[in-house]
């Protein structure tokens, strides 16, 4: 029988694949296709409902003062004021805030990440008694509301004499139990070989740390910056509580300050606005891939 009258005959010539799995696999892609297509106009939509007050913000502060709130809303300036960005340091003591601000993130950050780093370390790889009921405590620190010990916490610092410092909110937030628990998630999922084999070549516990550990963790330390960098930046009860001085108070405070001399000024508290929130997007925008990637593989077993 020739190739021809076996194809019609209904019988798939020998070597030659499946009509029906061709079909099969070829709505499979579409489907997929398809799906993918509706995934990405949905996560484009959430993106532009996110985005949008941003860049409304951000085109308003280069709007004159009586074009903000115009009806119907007009996103772009007739005339680009920017002049906004220059008038902001003279009404403000704008440098002030924002050196403060920039120097307690820094070393809250620093600080956060190297106790959250070393403390996960020992509840990870040093056994002692008593450690996982001890983690357990810990780690459960962070379900209690920071209302509930504000008051006593104030009080124990004023006692001694760091009210109205900037120490006071170093100390505040230089320790957190969720670095703890994230950096030990991802300690959990690196092999303990390799901490026996370097025990076996002679280096302690500190050097194992500093030498193996940290340089693997790259990923998480950086999600755990990122995310402490942020909370510090924003952080806005804490300053107010203990930062009474005001060649101490952060942009948070300089803001609040600022809308309530200029509250009807909206072109200048846009333009404030945007210099407190402009640091923040570019710490995630350069350290986004490290942020992802940390949160991501963060209790993997490896």
């Amino acid at each position: 029988m020739s190739t021809e009258q076996t194809v019609r005959a209904g019988v798939p010539e020998r070597g030659a694949p499946p009509v029906r799995a061709k079909s099969r696999s070829s709505q499979r892609s579409a489907r997929h296709f398809a799906g993918r297509c509706i995934q990405y106009v949905f996560l484009l939509a959430l993106s532009a409902f996110v985005l949008l007050p941003f860049a409304w913000m951000l085109l308003s502060s280069f709007k004159k003062n009586n074009e903000i709130f115009t009806s119907p809303i007009t996103w772009f300036p007739e005339e680009w004021q920017w002049h906004n960005y220059v008038d902001i340091w003279a009404k403000s003591d704008m440098t002030t805030w924002l050196g403060n601000t920039v120097l307690l993130a820094v070393v809250v950050t620093f600080l956060q990440v190297f106790t959250g780093s070393f403390a996960a370390y020992g509840f990870s790889r040093i056994r002692f008694p008593g450690r996982d009921f001890l983690f357990i405590v810990y780690i459960g620190t962070i379900s209690v509301p920071w209302q509930a010990y504000m008051i006593p916490q104030f009080k124990m610092l004023s006692s001694v004499g760091l009210s109205d410092t900037r120490l006071s909110i170093i100390l505040l937030q230089a320790f957190g139990a969720f670095g703890v628990f994230l950096m030990k998630q991802f300690y959990d999922s690196i092999p303990e070989e390799l901490s026996e084999a370097a025990r076996i070549d002679g280096l302690s516990e500190y050097k194992i740390y500093y030498k193996i550990m940290l340089p693997l963790s790259v990923p998480s330390i950086a999600s755990l910056a990122i995310i402490t960098f942020t909370n510090t930046w924003n952080d806005y009860m804490g300053p107010l509580i203990y930062l009474r001085s005001p060649d101490l108070w952060t942009i948070q405070l300089g803001l609040k300050t600022f809308i309530g001399q200029y509250n009807a000024d909206y072109a200048a508290i846009m333009t404030g606005s945007v210099l407190s929130v402009l640091p923040i997007a570019i710490v995630f925008v350069f350290g986004q891939r490290y942020f992802v990637q940390g949160i991501a593989t963060t209790g993997m077993k490896g």
